[in-house]
This record gives C-alpha cells, sequence and structure tokens, in this order.
C-alpha cells in the first residue's frame, strides 16, 4: 500500500472586492444556506436582481442568475451555458440546445477544477472530475444558480476544486394546485415536450410536492447522420416542520440519453477540417452496409461504422436527494443532506476485433489494442478466420452515497459559528465490454454490458478492468461575525479533507504511458506474463491518501447602504484523478512517478454598487498554483495525456455593470481579462526541457465581455445578448503548430470569436388566455459566426494532437407555454 500525506497549514490574507447591501445566494448545500440566512437576518441587508442578475453580500466573488433570466434562454439549454453571461465563465456548448454537451471553464480553471452542485449533491465525476453538461437538471426546474469565481464553500464536498464552484436549487413545490406544459421545435427536426403538476398543500401541515417529466429529440448537428435523445424525470417532495424554516425535502432525478456523439475534428492538420459556415454545414458521412462474410475465407473488417459521428454516448443517471433544516434550540440549529448516486454511461468508437487466437499459448484476450476471441465465429460466416469490427466503447458504472451535515450555533445577535462533516464514497467501475454492428455501422446496443460478448470459454473480454473508490471523510468549521453597526462583516473557516483513492487494476501494465492488456482467464495471464521480455506492471492493487488544511477567510465592509467592499483569500485542492493515477502510478513500483496534487492560493479584492435601478462591481483576482496539471484527452484512444506545469501565476478582473432606469428596460454588460504565466521551463528529460517559462497556459482566452439588453411593451418583450471570447493560445509553448516536417499548420492562437442570441417572448394574455401563457422564440449565434469551441491544452509540443468541437451553428426555436 502506498500512502502520502501531506497536511499544511495556510497563512490567510485578505484580498478586496465589492457588494453592496444583499442577501446570500443559495449556496451548495442546506448548511451554507443556512448559515448565510442567518447572517442576512442579522444585518437586515436585502437582495433585488435587476433582470435575474444578482450580485450577493458576501467577501466571495459570487454571482447569481434568477429564473428569471433562466426562463428567457432555450427551453432545454444547460444550466452551464445560461451562466455563460457570469464575467469570467466561458461556456462552449456542442449544439445550440444543450443536449449533446459541452464544456466549462471559469476564471481559466477548466470543468475538472469547478466543483458543480445540485441542490447540495455532487455532480463532478469521483474519476477524472469531469462535468457532463448534458445530464443537468431542465432549467424550468431551476430556482437559481450562482457562481463562486474563485474559492469554494467551506463544507463542499469536491476532490476536485482547486477554484471556482457552479452551485443551482430546485424550485420548491407551490401551495398551490397548478401545472406547467412547454412545447418546442426548432431547427434540426428539434422537438421537445417538458411538463410538470404541482400538488398544491394536501394537508394542514403544508406537505405539498411536484412531479414532471421532458422529452427532447433532434438530429445530429454534422454529418447527416444520428441523433440526440433524451428524456427525465423528477420529482420533489416538501414537508414544512413548524413555523420556523424547518423543513425535510426529499427529490428524486432520472435522466437517461440516447445519443450520437458530437462531432470534433483533430487540430493537427488541417486536411478535412471545416474552416468556415460553408465547409461546415457541408460536412456529411456517408451511409454505409457492413458486407456479410464469407466462409473459407479470413475476411478484412469493414470500414462501416467506424467513423466518429456512427458513435454512441450514451448515459442513465439517477439520484435521490434529502435536504433538511432542524431547530434544536433557539441558538442551534441542525442542517442534514444525503443523497444517492448512481451513473452508467459510455462513450468510444470501434475496433477491428480477432476471431481466432492470439498465439498457441494464449487462446483470447484484449492485446496491444486488439482483441482476440480464440475461435469464435463473429461475423456468422462458419468460419473463425476473419477480423471483424465491433462496438468497442469506454463503459463507466458508479454509485456514489453521501452526506453533509452543518451544525450551528448563535453565540450573540451578531456572531455564530458552525462545523461540518461531509462523507462522500463513489464506486467507479471502468470496463469495455464489446459488442456488434448492426450493418448500417451503428451499435447493437447502447450498453455493451446489456450482452456483453464473450471469447471461446464463455470470459468476457474487455479493453480495461479497473475498479476503484473514491472516498471522501471531511470536518470543516466557520465563524460569521458582525462589527461596527454591522457594517463589517467577517468570515473565516477551515476545510480539512481526509481524500483515499483505492484502486484495482486487473490488466496488465505494461508502458510507463499507462497502456494495459486484459486477459480473459487467469491461465492466460499466466502464459502472456511468462511471454514478456519486457519491464510490466501484475494486475495489483494500490491505495493513495491525500490530505491538507485550508482555509477561507474574508470580510466585506458597507461604506454607505449602497458602496461595498469585500476581501477573500482561500486554498484550493485537487487530489490526482483515477486516470491520472492508473496512467502514471502503475508501472512504476517505487512511486517515483505517482502524480502530486494540484493546490491553488486564490485571493479576491474589488468593490461593489447597489441601488435601486443599478448595480455594478469590479474585481481583481491573483491565483497561484502549485504542481499545475495540464491535460488533454485523444477521444480516438479514449486516453489522456498529462503534463505538469509546475507554480503557474494566474490573474485577472472582472466587472459587471446592471442598469434598469424603468420596468420596461434593463441593461447588462460584463467582462473579464485574464493573464497567466508559467514560471520555469518544464522538464521533459534527464537533460532537457520545454521553453515554457513565461509562457501562457494553452487553451484559456485571454478575455471575455458582452452584455444583455431587455425590453418589453405590452405582451411583447425582446431580449438580445452578445458575448466576445478571446483568442487562445494552442499549447503552452505559445508556438504554432507544425508537422513533422516543420511546415505550419495553424498559428499559435486560435482566433477570438463573437456569438449574438436573442429571445423574443409574446404574452398572450390578450387572447383571455391567463398571463403565464406565452409563446418565446429564441435564436442561437444569430449571424451564424463559424468558431472553434472547446478544446485541451495540446501541452508542451507543437506537434501534439488536440481535438477541438465547432461552435454551435444558427438554431432556431419556438416555444408554447402553458401554465396556470
Amino acid at each position: 500500500m502506498q500512502k502520502r500525506s501531506v497536511l499544511a497549514a495556510s497563512a490567510a490574507s485578505f484580498a478586496v472586492a465589492c457588494v453592496l447591501g444583499s442577501a446570500p445566494a443559495r449556496a451548495q448545500s442546506t448548511g451554507s444556506l443556512d448559515f448565510e440566512k442567518s447572517e442576512i437576518v442579522v444585518t437586515g441587508r436585502t437582495q433585488n436582481d435587476i433582470a435575474g442578475i444578482e450580485i450577493p453580500n458576501t467577501p466571495k466573488a459570487k454571482q447569481v442568475l434568477t429564473k428569471d433570466v433562466i426562463g428567457r434562454e432555450t427551453p432545454g439549454q444547460s444550466i452551464d451555458e445560461i451562466i455563460n453571461l457570469i464575467p469570467g465563465v466561458n461556456f462552449q456548448s456542442y449544439d445550440g440546445y444543450g443536449s449533446s454537451g459541452g464544456s466549462l471553464m471559469i476564471r481559466g480553471f477548466d470543468d475538472s477544477r469547478i466543483s458543480q452542485t445540485f441542490d447540495g449533491i455532487p455532480l463532478n465525476d469521483t474519476g477524472n472530475y469531469a462535468l457532463y453538461t448534458n445530464q443537468q437538471l431542465d432549467p424550468e426546474l431551476i430556482e437559481q444558480v450562482n457562481v463562486n469565481l474563485g474559492t469554494t464553500d467551506v463544507d463542499s464536498p469536491t476532490a476536485s476544486a482547486s477554484g471556482s464552484t457552479v452551485n443551482y436549487r430546485s424550485i420548491d413545490p407551490s401551495h398551490e394546485f397548478g401545472a406547467r406544459m412547454v412545447g418546442t421545435v426548432g431547427d434540426y427536426g428539434k422537438m421537445r415536450v417538458f411538463g410538470m403538476v404541482n400538488t398544491g398543500d394536501l394537508n394542514s401541515s403544508g406537505t405539498r410536492a411536484w412531479f414532471s417529466a421532458s422529452k427532447d429529440t433532434y438530429d445530429a448537428l454534422y454529418g447527416g447522420i444520428g441523433q440526440i435523445d433524451k428524456t427525465q424525470f423528477n420529482a420533489k417532495l416538501y414537508q414544512p416542520l413548524g413555523s420556523n424554516g424547518d423543513f425535510i425535502a426529499i427529490s428524486g432525478h432520472y435522466n437517461v440519453n440516447h445519443n450520437t456523439m458530437a462531432s470534433d475534428w483533430a487540430l493537427t492538420n488541417t486536411s478535412g477540417i471545416p474552416t468556415n459556415a460553408d465547409e461546415r454545414d457541408a460536412y456529411t458521412v456517408a451511409r454505409c452496409t457492413i458486407p456479410a462474410g464469407t466462409e473459407g475465407v479470413a475476411d478484412a473488417a469493414s470500414s462501416c461504422g467506424s467513423a466518429w459521428e456512427y458513435r454512441y454516448n450514451p448515459s442513465k443517471t439517477a439520484n435521490i436527494r434529502i435536504n433538511s433544516r432542524f431547530t434544536l434550540s433557539d441558538k442551534l440549529t441542525l442542517t442534514v443532506d444525503p443523497y444517492l448516486q448512481y451513473t452508467s454511461a459510455n462513450g468510444g468508437g470501434t475496433v477491428a476485433a480477432k476471431e481466432g487466437s492470439y498465439s498457441s499459448t494464449i487462446a483470447s484476450g484484449y492485446i496491444g489494442g486488439t482483441p482476440y476471441f480464440g475461435g469464435v465465429d463473429l461475423n456468422g460466416d462458419g468460419d473463425t478466420l476473419d477480423t471483424v469490427r465491433l462496438s468497442a466503447p469506454s463503459q463507466t458504472e458508479t454509485y456514489r452515497i453521501g452526506v453533509i451535515a452543518s451544525l450551528r450555533y448563535d453565540l450573540s445577535d451578531n456572531q455564530r459559528v458552525r462545523v461540518a462533516y461531509t462523507y462522500d464514497r463513489g464506486r467507479h467501475h471502468q470496463t469495455g465490454e464489446l459488442g456488434y454492428l448492426d450493418s448500417n455501422g451503428f451499435a447493437s446496443n447502447y450498453f455493451n454490458t446489456d450482452d456483453a460478448l464473450t471469447d471461446v470459454n464463455g470470459n468476457v473480454l474487455q479493453k480495461r478492468d479497473r475498479l476503484s473508490y473514491a472516498i471522501l471523510h471531511q470536518v470543516s468549521g466557520e465563524y460569521s461575525g458582525d462589527f461596527v453597526n454591522n457594517s463589517l462583516h467577517v468570515v473565516g473557516g477551515l476545510r480539512v479533507p481526509f481524500f483515499r483513492r483505492n484502486l484495482t487494476q486487473n490488466c496488465v501494465t505494461y508502458s510507463n504511458s499507462g497502456s494495459v492488456n486484459c486477459l480473459a482467464d487467469a491461465d492466460s495471464l499466466a502464459a502472456y506474463e511468462a511471454s514478456l521480455t519486457t519491464t510490466y506492471a501484475a494486475p495489483q492493487n494500490k491505495v493513495f491518501d491525500y490530505s491538507r488544511v485550508l482555509p477561507n477567510v474574508g470580510f466585506t465592509y458597507d461604506f454607505t447602504p449602497a458602496l461595498s467592499m469585500n476581501a477573500n483569500y482561500s486554498k484550493g485542492l485537487q487530489v490526482p484523478g483515477t486516470d491520472n493515477l492508473y496512467t502514471n502510478a502503475f508501472y512504476y513500483s517505487d512511486g517515483s512517478a505517482d502524480p502530486k496534487p494540484e493546490t491553488t492560493d486564490n485571493f479576491d479584492l474589488g468593490l461593489r454598487y447597489r441601488s435601486g435601478m443599478f448595480q455594478a462591481s469590479v474585481a481583481g483576482w491573483y491565483t497561484i498554483f502549485s504542481n499545475r496539471l495540464s491535460s488533454a484527452y485523444n477521444p480516438d484512444t479514449q486516453t489522456s495525456t498529462y503534463t505538469n506545469l509546475g507554480t503557474v501565476d494566474r490573474y485577472g478582473i472582472d466587472g459587471s455593470v446592471s442598469f434598469r432606469p424603468d420596468k420596461h428596460v434593463s441593461a447588462y454588460l460584463f467582462g473579464s481579462y485574464l493573464w497567466s504565466s508559467i514560471r520555469d521551463d518544464v522538464q521533459t528529460g534527464a537533460s532537457s526541457y520545454a521553453e515554457t517559462a513565461g509562457k501562457m497556459e494553452g487553451g484559456v482566452p485571454h478575455y471575455s465581455f458582452g452584455g444583455r439588453v431587455e425590453g418589453n411593451a405590452g405582451p411583447a418583450s425582446l431580449g438580445v445578448e452578445v458575448k466576445k471570447t478571446g483568442s487562445r493560445y494552442y499549447n503552452s509553448l505559445n508556438a504554432a503548430v507544425v508537422d513533422s516536417s516543420g511546415n505550419q499548420l495553424w498559428a499559435p492562437k486560435v482566433p477570438a470569436y463573437t456569438v449574438v442570441n436573442l429571445d423574443a417572448r409574446l404574452n398572450l394574455g390578450f387572447l383571455g388566455l391567463n398571463d403565464k401563457t406565452f409563446v418565446q422564440v429564441n435564436v442561437t449565434n444569430l449571424f451564424d459566426k463559424f468558431y472553434y469551441g472547446a478544446f485541451d491544452d495540446a501541452g508542451i509540443t507543437n506537434t501534439a494532437t488536440t481535438y477541438a468541437y465547432i461552435g454551435a451553428p444558427r438554431t432556431f426555436s419556438a416555444s408554447v407555454n402553458f401554465q396556470f
């Protein structure tokens, strides 16, 4: 067993930012929400949004979007696309509707470093910490979303968030019986239906509930084949306990995506990659048919089904959540949030499989990237001579349980403390079962686990087989006090997580890049190991432990009822994910290649102003990374390449202005600018270095700015949003991309781009319907701008491959909302 325990206390310092009298945003857990609410009761501050945008009065740099602005976006759109209106946030959606997924970045933190929660429960993958933005709650059910731009909450149940957090909470059931239905049609054969029923109060104690369902289908954007198919069910039961705000809420969520993969392109070369809107729209993938095999002939594998657009990317996610609050005395309050989650998902392509044996002594196994079945007629032609193309995605199944408990004690009217405990345990099984392709090239099953192929002896063949447990025990404490006639508000907290990664690799690791060969049974494994003449690592178990003391301190000070400042310091931590550990730590037995935890020191500084019709904020921030880990994912090989960039300094400025001169018009402007610098050259060999000192990290935009204007007259309203996202370096060398002969393929930077979205609504009350019945039109990318969207940092060479998604083209939809 390998064990690493790094226990370090960090000194806290202050930063300055501005807040003006506002109530707390909905925090990620019931305990955090309750603690912030108690502060507001003392200070008497109130919060009003302008056109659905709030600036909370907290030491952290935070911004909130309410359902007023969420409801103006395309129905069914991911909440991560909607927060693109917040300064410092950059999201690139893979299509205009949101169900294909996308990529999120906040202040340069990619989604693996952002903790996202839903009613307090963590949503990041337990293995690689990724966010799956197409699996989020239907936006009609979201009360509000708040974003901590550079820090976590003190009870955050996360192993990954070295920086930002995104927290959204579902709506509570209403006291009155009611129903809502939203129907949407649009480009690409879009059809979506959402329905919800509110029971209203069922008894005198206020028991109430809501139930909802949605179905969303449309054609894949590129290639002319494939479809997006998403189904979601949700429910919430709410029981008040007395009249002092205590309650128990039990919620359930189930989401199924049966999607083909969103198209992406390798940026290593310029061949076949769309470079403008016409080439993007003309891109098609030929339909094909897999030919039948011929008995007695060693048939070659057909290429039908190997194209990217033929691949499925399905998922099934479910959770049960409980949020609760109990007043134990006039000074003591307990909150408890337990949860249970399940995920089954896969993605990947196909493989050319051999019907015969690997060798005279090894009949079957997945060896050297090729599966050998040891004598199975896969294509039904009567022989076992053939090579046959099969479905070969990477499958992951996760069971996750956890609880966040918090106990708040009011020391006085102006001071309070709380202690919290968090437990999170994820069982993460990663496999690679094989399945048949239908004659049209598509996989016969969305999940090969439903009918996995077996070798001649009945053993399931798979390209990977590893079982991981991600376990978190965390204790935390927080103090909050108000001084100087409630003008000064001080918060200090400590978060002490204890992480364990219990990893079992059931395959042979045969290279220092983490590549594996998986044998079908014990006899084949013994024969294979006996045949090896090079270094390898046998199947084994390793355990890694990590711990840190993470301070989080800050203050707000009100100069006037409208003008305030705030400051915050926090320390963040991301422990190595399971993919990184399996890739780097299993081949070497001495621990020399074990990846190190990434830590951050995050400082915020700024001013905020708020009046009835005007609010503004400006904040400077500075983040220092230690062991900054860069990764680039290759969807063809389904592997990641990791680079430790060492110490990185990243700093910038965020700002926003909201203005509502009267009830008919509102305007909102926002912007951010970011600089980063890698301190040293990165060592690549015993005496070789990549020239990274002073360079900016790849894949991070220099700036983004934009705004939203909304106006209404009578029953009609119109909103327009615009956002410009700055250029990004292709790699961390900040160098042009060249081929193996040194010929330039791409300039050092991927160009900036600007996207304009439009929404228009007509209330149908003038037809005698109620005022909640309306027609809404949404157009994303109004001017059909062509741009390259999300891509990973290509690392520290200028010939490395990275893959980019093309930004969603202009997409039109029209919706009808009925509600009573």
